[in-house]
């Protein structure tokens, strides 16, 4: 047996494995990120109440889709988990399979059960929360339209959650390719008006994305079907098992609660910037637009940090954790960095890619810039979380996102709602969030696994 002191990481943990699975996952989620830019960019060519309507209903909905998303990062934890324990003989890769079908029967019945709750409660609830009637009417015939998308954004979610969580990722980049592409042309066949159809504005824009996860979640079940390894027992469809359903439970619960959490502070701070003006809120959809891009690739690498210490784990080798990180990271800061110095160098015309309105290129430099900083300054935020994830404690990251997310609205308060400071000083409250998540995960990490039990790089 390998003691710890001479302990090395495998070559399936080296820089070029990392990256080899890193890279599609950036790629997916850069292509899906494309699909709300897509939105911006062409509600930016209709008007501002469109454009600042599709950031708040889309930040709504994803609130809804959080609830499922976050069950998903559970169910990768536990297939990461299982796949190591695989590796080293400890379990069957058929378990992969059944904790699959879990997942499945789980969010059909949580998509049908949010989706009916949201019909119910969104008017009245947006109602209350949203100063601008104008807004408002724009933004509850966007989530409407979205709605249905529900059930095909849990599905593919789980489908992912597979990938990531047995290192097979490839498939990401093709199907977020297809939902992209899909979305491109249904936009701009909807939102303006072409082939015979009528302009729909950003009715168009909501049913476009809808259609466009559909065919994504499609594609993931044909991929599966014909390409996926059978040895994961895919095509042997489980039975719902309330034993197996509540472990997986145990773990994905948390990291919903988790999730929902983060976007319900994050609509927060859009509906402080709502009271501001319509013409703010704009500003405030295209640096998050923008701000999306580096956030990816943040997400990316913290995904791809939960699947490996969560299979670093299953393998018996707790000392192989930072050493795992720490690689991660410096992937993480070789791509990041030069892509937000871009960003940095050329606002204008990164800006004007979202919208031909000068009033808004203008306004939106000072934020982007600011959103530049913060990015940089705090980069490593996501990678520590997710780490903490992967280590299977997820009640340790609901703790730490509750005090981050406690901050940061507070903050919002101050800075946004009583000082009614500008849309830059007011983008602050990102870094601030980000720094309380990576101090908190830093502390975390390095007690758990302390310095002495792991490998340099």
């Amino acid at each position: 047996m390998t003691s710890s002191a001479s302990y090395r990481l495998p070559e399936r943990y080296s820089f070029k494995s990392i990256w080899k699975i890193t890279f599609p996952i950036i790629i997916a989620l850069v292509m899906e990120e494309l699909l709300g830019m897509t939105d911006t960019a062409f509600l930016g060519r209709v008007g501002e109440i469109e454009l600042g309507a599709s950031a708040v209903a889309g930040v709504y909905f994803t609130i809804l889709y959080m609830i499922g998303f976050g069950f998903s990062i559970g169910i990768q934890i536990i297939i990461g988990r299982r796949h190591g324990e695989a590796h080293e003989g400890k379990t069957g890769f058929e378990s992969i399979g059944r904790v699959f079908w879990q997942g499945v029967w789980f969010l059909l019945a949580l998509a049908v059960l949010t989706s009916g709750i949201s019909y119910l409660l969104s008017p009245p609830l947006l109602k209350s929360i949203i100063s601008s009637n104008n807004v408002y009417e724009a933004a509850i015939v966007y989530v409407n339209w979205r709605i249905p998308g529900l059930l095909f954004a849990f599905m593919t979610a789980l489908f992912r959650a597979f990938y990531v969580g047995t290192w097979e990722t490839s498939s990401l980049t093709w199907n977020s390719i297809v939902l992209v592409a899909s979305n491109i042309l249904l936009d701009w066949v909807l939102i303006f008006g072409h082939f015979g159809l009528p302009a729909m504005g950003i009715q168009g824009a909501a049913l476009a994305s809808t259609i466009a996860e559909g065919i994504s979640m499609l594609f993931f079940l044909v991929w599966t079907v014909f390409a996926a390894d059978r040895k994961y027992g895919l095509h042997k469809p489980a039975k719902p098992v309330w034993k197996e359903l509540r472990d997986v439970l145990s773990t994905a619960s948390w990291v919903m609660v988790e999730y929902v959490l983060n976007i319900s502070v994050w609509l927060l701070f859009f509906l402080f910037i709502e009271h501001l003006g319509e013409e703010e809120l704009a500003i405030a959809n295209i640096v998050r637009s923008v701000s999306e891009v580096p956030f990816v690739f943040s997400a990316a690498f913290g995904s791809t940090a939960a699947s490996l210490v969560s299979n670093i784990l299953g393998e018996g080798h707790p000392e192989g954790v930072v050493p795992i990180i720490r690689r991660i990271l410096i992937l993480c800061y070789a791509t990041m960095v030069p892509i937000v110095a871009i960003f940095a160098i050329i606002p204008h015309l990164v800006i004007s890619l979202f919208t031909d309105i000068p009033k808004l290129v203008q306004g939106a430099v000072p934020t982007l810039l600011v959103m530049c900083a913060t990015t940089v300054l705090t980069l490593p935020w996501n990678v520590y979380l997710q780490s903490v994830a992967g280590t299977g404690n997820t009640k340790v990251c609901l703790r730490v996102d509750v005090l981050a997310l406690i901050i940061y609205a507070i903050y919002c308060t101050i800075v946004i709602g009583t000082m009614k400071s500008s849309i830059a000083v007011c983008w602050t409250a990102d870094g601030v969030y980000a720094l309380c998540v990576l101090v908190q995960c830093i502390i975390y990490i390095h007690v758990k696994f302390p310095k002495k039990n792991c490998l340099n790089l």
